[in-house]
């Protein structure tokens, strides 16, 4: 549980010197959505034009890194969706165009579709993993796993064995 008397002992500062330079509980949430989506961006900017399984694996591997604060904003914060404005689906949407320019995926493609519908299956294992559902190792194989059928689905001709490989080789369990 993350209150204002556990962040001062960490910071080494009293509980009423956290409140006055952040605030109330809902201030302090914010600020550390704010620090957790600073941290994502970092991770993400040298993947900007890369493989999207990089952006997807950064994500989640950012959020079992930190499942106290992570888990909280999904599920206990009242304005968690301000966590997913700033979202890693900017960089996915652009590594899955940078995907079709390279070859790897059809011309006719809709990348901008194709990685929104990847990025609602990454969030829909993200709520099972929040939920205790599903563990950190299983959270990582059911997201990549959706990027790994929207791939496969898109995949230019030359691509398609190697896009499919993935998903004959694993279990989406």
């Amino acid at each position: 549980m993350i209150s204002t008397e556990r962040i001062a002992e960490r910071a080494e500062v009293s509980p009423a010197t956290v409140y006055n330079l952040i605030g109330p509980r809902e201030k302090i949430w914010e600020a550390l959505a704010d620090g957790f989506v600073d941290e994502l961006e970092d991770r993400l900017a040298p993947l900007e034009a890369g493989d999207p399984r990089d952006v997807v694996r950064s994500t989640v591997q950012l959020f079992v890194s930190d499942p106290v604060v992570s888990r909280r904003m999904v599920r206990g914060w009242e304005a968690s969706g301000l966590v997913l404005a700033r979202s890693p689906h900017t960089q996915l949407r652009r590594a899955m165009a940078d995907a079709r320019t390279r070859g790897l995926l059809r011309t006719d493609i809709d990348t901008d579709a194709l990685a929104a519908v990847v990025s609602a299956s990454c969030v829909g294992a993200l709520h099972q993993w929040v939920a205790g559902l599903i563990d950190d190792d299983r959270f990582l194989t059911r997201s990549l796993f959706a990027l790994d059928v929207a791939l496969a689905a898109a995949a230019a001709d030359p691509y398609r064995d190697q896009l499919l490989a993935p998903l004959r080789t694993r279990d989406a369990k």
